[in-house]
């Protein structure tokens, strides 16, 4: 299996310029999200397959990590 090839990482455009961002980056094909923190460029990137991304989203969406 050959490494999917990447788009450049983005930050939300709802980002405030502050200090708490994480950066995304997709594979051209949709197999793979990888997720980093923005002010740590060279750090661990988290990656998700496209279906744990979509599920995550939809979590977001719903409210299910919000605290309380």
């Amino acid at each position: 299996m050959s490494d999917p090839t990447f788009r450049h990482w983005r930050k939300s455009t709802r980002s405030d310029g502050g200090q708490n961002c994480v950066e995304v980056s997709d594979a051209v094909d949709g197999s793979v999200m990888r997720v980093r923190d923005s002010k740590d460029k060279t750090g661990p990137v988290l990656a998700f397959t496209g279906e744990g991304w979509a599920a995550f989203i939809a979590g977001a969406k719903a409210g299910a990590f919000d605290l309380a």
